[in-house]
């Protein structure tokens, strides 16, 4: 009678096993996204063999994305094509996001594991919607990336009124090789001070901070500091942020100190499908010194961008703007100034 029901009890918990992995075959996603541009140098490029305003048709960048869920862990791969061309003039292929993730239920909170995204980047284009037109401003500037490979912690409580990304990372970006021992630590918390009409995880009111505290392969300082408040509705964002850097390449070598300061408004026309959108960075290398000939390592940038998008469907917008960058004291090359200031047509396909 015993050995009866030890068969008994093994055989209806094998059955609740196959039941549970039957109910929880493996769902496949694949979608994808394609930004593509044309611009026009409003500046002569006197690097030409004839020199003119270089202006050309190209595609900035693309995605393939695939998503596996089997439960309560999903995996998620991203390819990534640069529109920047490499060293043979080829497009570089890279792998932007590989990682598993595990949410248990009924819990807050998830791990990830692998090239997965860093906790600012992604936030920060989530709230200015317009990728298409380029990277954000701590991106553009080479002291943040998107994705990294690591481990991450992300949770989100009262209904996203708190929303925290947090994360160890091997701290050399997913589009270089992994470095030494020294890791980043990394940390992003978003509280909703009040509520509108966009109840998603970047609507409302809210103040932002992030902080990323770190040691460059070889040794050297990296870091970061962060403050950030937005207001988003489903009409209007509105976002400022100010972010004090720190950074070394060596060990021996100084630290230096940076400010970088970007601000940013859309506001979609009412009853129309047309959005009107500006931004402005200010980026300062080096606040302690202020070199007094034109220099990109040191010297103060500013970049304002206006523009004017409109949706043609749910995935296709295109975008019509004028980015113009300009540094103090003028131009220390003739690359530079062919290239600061540009008016473009974006479009952006997502399926």
């Amino acid at each position: 009678m015993h050995c009866h029901r030890i068969a008994s009890a093994v055989a209806l918990a094998l059955g609740v096993a196959a039941h549970r992995a039957h109910a929880q075959t493996p769902t496949v996603s694949v979608g994808g996204v394609i930004y593509t541009h044309f611009g026009y140098q409003l500046d002569t490029d006197t690097t030409l063999a004839v020199p003119g305003h270089r202006n050309n048709i190209d595609v900035s960048r693309s995605y393939i994305t695939v998503n596996g869920k089997s439960g309560t862990v999903t995996a998620r791969i991203t390819a990534d094509v640069d529109g920047r061309r490499a060293a043979s003039n080829q497009q570089t292929f890279r792998l932007k996001y590989a990682f598993l993730s595990y949410a248990p239920d009924g819990f807050p909170v998830s791990f990830k594991l692998g090239a997965i995204p860093t906790p600012f980047i992604e936030w920060d284009e989530a709230m200015w919607g317009y990728r298409m037109q380029g990277t954000v401003a701590l991106d553009r500037n080479s002291y943040l990336t998107s994705s990294d490979f690591g481990f991450g912690v992300d949770g989100s409580w009262l209904k996203e009124r708190i929303n925290f990304q947090s994360g160890i990372y091997n701290g050399e970006g997913y589009n270089n090789a992994p470095g030494d021992q020294y890791k980043d630590v990394a940390a992003r918390a978003s509280f909703r001070l009040a509520g509108t009409d966009d109840s998603s995880r970047i609507g409302g009111l809210r103040v932002t901070g992030f902080a990323l505290f770190g040691t460059r392969t070889g040794g050297g300082t990296r870091q970061r500091l962060l403050a950030m408040l937005s207001y988003k509705t489903k009409a209007l964002t509105v976002a400022a942020q100010v972010a004090e850097t720190r950074d070394s390449l060596a060990a021996t070598a100084p630290d230096v100190a940076g400010r970088v300061v970007s601000a940013y408004v859309t506001w979609g026309v009412p009853k129309s499908k047309v959005r009107v959108l500006a931004r402005v960075d200010l980026v300062d290398p080096d606040v302690d010194s202020e070199p007094s000939t034109p220099s990109l390592s040191a010297g103060r940038q500013a970049r304002v961008i206006a523009g004017v998008s409109y949706e043609l469907t749910p995935n296709v917008r295109v975008l019509a703007d004028a980015d113009l960058n300009s540094l103090r004291h003028g131009s220390p090359s003739a690359a530079f100034t062919a290239t600061r200031q540009t008016l473009f047509f974006h479009a952006e396909y997502r399926f």
